[in-house]
């Protein structure tokens, strides 16, 4: 009996395995940097890096990785493309673009391409690994400068990919909140609009997170423009020009 205590408990406490991520980055001293900063931390693991699509998808069918940490740009072929076959080869492994492209056209047609996550090279470590463990673990996750740029460009007048089966995933007094998250208003403030208590706020917006696997701010403004649960962008309000420091990323 108390053998099988002693090896429950080694089983118990031994160590969560390593994310194993596949870096397909064509610029030599850039992915050397991000494999360098990368694997400094514990829970990651650079299971290859390659700077060619054809070699990135060669390993990725091959490896069977986590995870995907990929630029747009690539020689040979497009990162769109790359991201379309990935599904292929290796449907369990996430895809994060790590990317300078910023313009909205770029963004919507990688997560068109099934793309769970959108980063650019300007964002700091920090979000960086918070992005990579964020899509790791099921979850979307846009940086703070994207969501930025898709609600401001919705606001302006985009239209935004609607889903049918939104409706009925979630009632109306959560679109009511999801709407407002995504427009960066807070918690205390959503509950004063609505006339409800900060922690009933609390709940709908736990609910949310749990019904549609979103993690942040960011991916619940994401979800909103996508699916057409913003309003009409003509009476809806104004843009924040302080809205990034309003998006957590965490």
């Amino acid at each position: 009996m108390s053998a099988m205590i002693e090896s429950a408990s080694i089983v118990a406490g031994a160590p969560k395995p390593r994310t194993r991520i596949v870096l397909v980055e064509d610029h030599a001293i850039l992915r050397e940097g991000l494999k360098a900063l990368i694997e400094i931390e514990p829970d990651f693991e650079i299971a290859g890096d390659f700077g060619r699509v054809s070699e990135g998808l060669a390993a990725i069918c091959r490896l069977q990785p986590d995870l995907v940490l990929m630029d747009l740009s690539l020689p040979g072929s497009s990162g769109f493309e790359l991201l379309a076959k990935i599904k292929d080869v290796a449907p369990r492994a996430r895809k994060l673009v790590l990317t300078a492209h910023s313009s909205e056209e770029n963004i919507r047609a990688a997560l068109n391409a099934d793309a769970d996550g959108y980063v650019l090279k300007e964002a700091n470590r920090a979000e960086l690994m918070l992005a990579i463990r964020t899509v790791s673990a099921g979850q979307r996750f846009l940086c703070r400068a994207v969501a930025n740029k898709i609600l401001s460009g919705y606001l302006s007048g985009g239209q935004p990919r609607r889903s049918p089966s939104v409706a009925q995933s979630i009632t109306g007094r959560e679109r009511e909140v999801l709407r407002r998250i995504a427009l960066g208003e807070s918690n205390k403030v959503i509950a004063r609009a609505l006339v409800l208590s900060v922690k009933t706020i609390e709940k709908h917006r736990s609910n949310l997170m749990r019904k549609l696997h979103l993690h942040n701010a960011a991916a619940i403004t994401l979800f909103a423009v996508r699916n057409g649960l913003m309003g009409d962008p003509r009476i809806a309000a104004p843009f924040d020009t302080d809205f990034h420091r309003k998006i957590s990323v965490g």
